[in-house]
């Protein structure tokens, strides 16, 4: 897996890859992260993936991590119940 780019955000670590014919999007927040894959035939190129990164996107990225967040906490509350 290559990587290709990095877009500067103050919260999240967003990278995007290369690799098998697609473009990878890496959201991280933390121990969290989120992985969109796109044919790399079904866009024209870097730039226009890049510009899926939308502010929308990020914002319903962070509900997300928050969900991922408290169903991992819930499952982690659990671990020793019998």
């Amino acid at each position: 897996m290559r990587l290709v780019s990095e877009i500067p955000h103050s919260r999240f670590k967003i990278q995007i890859h290369s690799y098998n014919s697609r473009f990878i999007v890496k959201i991280e927040l933390g121990q969290y992260e989120q992985t969109y894959k796109i044919n790399e035939s079904d866009v024209s190129g870097l730039e226009e993936v890049e510009k899926m990164v939308t502010t929308e996107l990020l914002r319903k990225s962070l509900l997300r991590f928050i969900e991922m967040r408290e169903d991992w906490e819930d499952g982690f509350s659990k671990k020793n119940v019998k």
